[in-house]
């Protein structure tokens, strides 16, 4: 082949295969896409999973399968996310917890939270609120503050166990007010919530969806929200530094990850396409249910992680956890 005829080639096929390359990023997705969640159907990040995917499966033009893996605190379900094809087909709804706290309350992981996912995009908020059954005891923030002040290590506070987002919240509430709870730790957020509906434990600093039910029905008293602002929910409730606590903000937040190395015009696409599917329908449904639509960068959730692994970390060492 002579050096004309070789240049006229290139110049040909080079186009042809820049535009094919263009074409199979333009055609994704091109087959069903797998959701996987490492928790049961029925809690929050399954609700925000499945609303997420129908949304998504109108507007992509295919499946979005919810994949219920659950069990150990992720170490099930994420490392399925973590060896899967990183080409857009297997994406995972994840709680904060298993991208940030599980790496301070586990020796090892089978999946690395930083290395091996790629962040696509945050998708909501769940703010933490410190409720009690006894309203007439603990009528104010205050007044729950000055109770804890004047015996200390005697109020008890439910959790879904050590290392959960309720626990966390209650050593954040430790660390920046200065005073000592006795933390009372159940297997599951269900058997917490239910005792402290019971009035077996005085408090517990409940994540919103959780709660939300039982304070509209009058069973339980919101005292204060650990978020920046007031939730749209909750409009009488104030915030902590409403209430008196500054900078006490703990978010049990939700997002979508993508494995590592998953090309950034994929990333791109689902975070535009994330944005999109987050209307007025889709927040209406999940604010009922005390979560509030927090749509972020690839970026910002990458930070997001980054930041809360490291302050997790402070706060389980703090409160002398043990890695399990």
């Amino acid at each position: 082949m002579n050096l004309r005829l070789a240049t006229a080639l290139a110049c040909f096929i080079g186009p042809l295969c820049f535009s094919t390359a263009l074409l199979a990023q333009a055609v994704y997705p091109d087959h069903p896409v797998k959701i996987i969640v490492g928790l049961p159907a029925g809690g929050s990040v399954d609700m925000v999973a499945r609303s997420l995917g129908q949304k998504l499966s109108a507007m992509l033009g295919q499946a979005f399968i919810i994949d219920n893996r659950a069990g150990a605190s992720g170490q099930i379900g994420m490392p399925v996310v973590a060896r899967a094809a990183p080409d857009g087909y297997t994406l995972t709804v994840s709680p904060a917890s298993f991208l940030t706290t599980n790496k301070s309350i586990f020796k090892t992981l089978p999946y690395d939270p930083e290395a091996d996912f790629t962040p696509v995009a945050g998708l909501v908020n769940q703010p933490m609120v410190l409720v009690v059954k006894d309203k007439q005891k603990y009528p104010t923030l205050a007044a729950f503050l000055a109770a804890a002040k004047a015996a200390p290590g005697q109020i008890t506070f439910a959790s879904s166990g050590d290392g959960s987002p309720q626990h966390l919240a209650g050593l954040m509430f430790e660390t920046r007010t200065k005073v000592r709870l006795l933390h009372v730790p159940y297997k599951g957020g269900a058997l917490a919530i239910n005792d402290t509906l019971a009035g077996t434990v005085d408090a517990m600093f409940a994540v919103l969806p959780e709660a939300l039910p039982h304070i509209k029905a009058g069973k339980l008293y919101a005292l204060g929200l650990m978020s920046p602002q007031r939730a749209s929910m909750l409009p009488d409730t104030p915030t902590m530094a409403e209430g008196g606590i500054a900078d006490l903000s703990l978010s049990a937040w939700i997002g979508l990850l993508a494995p590592a190395r998953t090309p950034r015009p994929i990333v791109d696409q689902l975070n535009r396409a994330v944005r999109t599917a987050m209307d007025a329908e889709f927040k209406a449904k999940l604010g009922e249910n005390g979560m509030e639509v927090a749509p972020s960068s690839p970026e910002e959730l990458q930070r997001t992680i980054r930041d809360d692994i490291k302050l997790h970390a402070e706060l389980v060492q703090a409160a002398g956890l043990t890695p399990q």
